[in-house]
């Protein structure tokens, strides 16, 4: 399982994770799910839909989705992102698929009646929950019949909801998600940096009580992927490494533990 962080296919998808899959593909079943958040709030910025972001008293910042916004996360992750993936990919030579939530009940997702979050004054406060969910279904013999025939999946993490509503998944999460529901061996977050920092030093190994004791100190944008990857190795994947998608052989390095960090319960 890869999970390719949205800044690094915001522009296009870069060369050497093509070239990598490439090589890979021969000896490893990839499912790739991809994030771009950025470009979503580009795109609902074009058409006049001011985006807000809300946190939890957890410190997580995210997106609050309501029905027009999950109908632009939508076509930006599905229509757009996941396209490009797969073009790229094809030109390459590489046999892949794009899908959403919806597409075979892929991602079924439950959404969130309520969000508590804290206000201006650092107050706990609860809101709708818009169309944001958590995953509760995953299809696996839909990505193990691909899989059998040589396809790679690209994943939008769009789930589809209980009242067929599309809901707005965070892609680190969705990641997770497929990898423990599909029984992956590893999963992979590919990102802008070599992995998690403290103190200004790369971090190589953590379990997942180590990190969710640690997750005070870790800056937003990590916190979502180290507390998925602790999560997918709690429920059943054997590793879950963080790493940067923009050096050469990204994939391969990571599996190969070098310059990255790895969670496992080892």
């Amino acid at each position: 399982m890869v999970k390719i962080g949205g800044s690094l296919i915001k522009e296009g998808v870069p060369e050497n994770f093509v070239e990598d899959v490439v090589g890979l593909v021969p000896s490893h079943q990839l499912v790739i799910v991809h994030g771009g958040g950025d470009v979503v709030t580009q795109y609902a910025t074009r058409l006049g839909k001011e985006q807000r972001f809300v946190v939890s008293p957890e410190g997580i910042r995210s997106r609050y989705t309501d029905r027009e916004t999950a109908e632009i996360y939508q076509m930006v992750m599905s229509g757009l992102l996941a396209k490009r993936l797969v073009l790229a990919l094809g030109k390459a030579g590489v046999k892949s698929v794009s899908l959403a939530g919806a597409d075979g009940l892929l991602m079924q997702g439950k959404r969130k009646t309520k969000l508590v979050i804290m206000d201006d004054r650092g107050r706990k406060v609860s809101i709708e929950g818009g169309y944001t969910g958590k995953v509760v279904g995953v299809n696996a013999s839909l990505l193990d019949a691909l899989l059998s025939q040589g396809y790679v999946p690209v994943v939008s993490p769009v789930a589809a909801g209980e009242e067929g509503e599309p809901l707005n998944i965070d892609g680190d999460r969705a990641a997770s998600s497929i990898a423990t529901r599909a029984g992956a061996d590893a999963v992979v977050f590919l990102t802008n940096v070599d992995g998690l920092k403290l103190d200004d030093k790369l971090v190589s190994h953590l379990t997942p009580s180590e990190a969710s004791s640690r997750l005070s100190e870790i800056g937003f944008g990590m916190q979502k992927k180290v507390m998925a990857a602790a999560e997918s190795v709690e429920a059943g994947v054997n590793e879950a490494i963080i790493c940067s998608g923009t050096r050469a052989g990204p994939l391969t390095r990571a599996l190969a533990h070098d310059t990255c960090t790895v969670i496992s319960a080892q």
